[in-house]
Parts: C-alpha cells; structure tokens; sequence
C-alpha cells in the first residue's frame, strides 16, 4: 500500500504544472506546525494544560498565538511584503493513523482572527488531492503541514522542478515557504522567510 501510494505521488508530482495553470491561485504559504517534543523532557499539552501526545508543546502554542500578528498584523501588509494575510486557510487532517491535531491549532488563532474556516479534509499522504483544492482556493493561501510531506507538497502544487529544498530539517519550526506567480499562466518562484517570533528563532533559511 505505501509503494502504490508512493508512486501516485510521484506521478502527481510529474503532472503538477499541468494542474497549476488552471487556477488563478498567486500566492501560498506554507509553514509546518508549531513544536512539538522531541525526545526531551518537554510534551505535548491541550487547551486545558494536560499532557497530551498528539499536541503541541508550551512553547508550540506561543508560537500558534505570535502568528497571529505575524500574518495578520493590526496596520496590514506592505504591497511588496514577502508574505500577506491569508484569505483561506488549509491544514492536515487528523487520523487514526496521524492523530496529530497540530497543525491544525497552529492555525486555528490566526483562522479565529480571520473568521476564515480551516480546510482540513486531506491528511498527510493525500497531497495529490490537497494540491488540487490549494490551487481552487482563494488567494493568498496558507497552508500548514506536517514537515516531512512539505517539500512534496510543494512540488505537486508548482511542479516538479521548483528549487526548494528535498528536506525540511526535524527541528526547524520557525520558516515560511512562499509560492509566488503573477498570473496562472507564469511559473512559480519559491523564497522562504524567516519567522523570527522567539529570541532563539533561526535567522538563516532551511
């Protein structure tokens, strides 16, 4: 099954600039979810302060709540800002499998905020289909995502030569992708910004 899968993704990666040009999407930002434990003595906590596994840690919840302004800071976004304020929203579903609910309150502050639904109906693995509905949504686009299906995520939506990184580092919380095209008939350009929200947030891209 995970062979079988693998491989219509890559065939979706193959035939991803021919689903990008059908729609008017300019730009999508994709971050991956806030902290969460690694192997440290910190753990995951709900929205009561109990531990729980599948959550983010303390520090990942301050970080779902300075996105808020980060995104939607209270003057707005210079035109030529590197990022903007998203008019939609989409995170990974929650599974049996991934019960991870994650990425979705990563977002779910900024969503609030916004009074914008969170599009969570694809989990990681369903990158094809979730590529099709990023690229049908409204413009700007966020997209919040668990980080070892980022960089195929990416490539499905802006095709299969799109110069991001194959890897996105296991401890790295704290980048944004950005797709950008004029319009829906020019290529994708890829840049990264750094959040830089904590005192310890890198300064460098992946």
């Amino acid at each position: 099954m995970a062979y079988r899968r693998r491989r219509q993704v890559n065939a979706g990666v193959e035939r991803a600039p021919n689903i990008a040009i059908k729609r008017a999407m300019q730009r999508i930002m994709i971050i991956r979810h806030a902290e969460k434990h690694l192997g440290t003595d910190e753990h995951g906590v709900n929205l009561q302060g109990h531990p729980a596994h599948h959550e983010l840690t303390v520090r990942g919840w301050q970080r779902s709540g300075a996105l808020v302004p980060f995104f939607a800071p209270a003057g707005g976004h210079a035109a030529d800002a590197p990022i903007s304020t998203p008019k939609s929203i989409m995170a990974s579903a929650a599974t049996k499998q991934s019960p991870s609910l994650r990425a979705q309150h990563t977002v779910k502050p900024l969503a609030d905020l916004l009074g914008v639904g969170i599009d969570k109906r694809f989990p990681d693995g369903d990158e094809i289909d979730a590529a099709v509905a990023a690229l049908a949504a409204p413009s700007p686009l966020l997209i919040c995502w668990h980080h070892s299906h980022i960089p195929i995520f990416a490539r499905l939506i802006a095709g299969a030569a799109l110069p991001c990184p194959t890897h996105w580092p296991d401890d790295c919380f704290d980048v944004v992708w950005v797709l950008d095209r004029d319009d829906e008939h020019d290529p994708w350009r890829f840049t990264q910004v750094v959040q830089r929200l904590f005192l310890n947030d890198r300064t460098d891209p992946i």
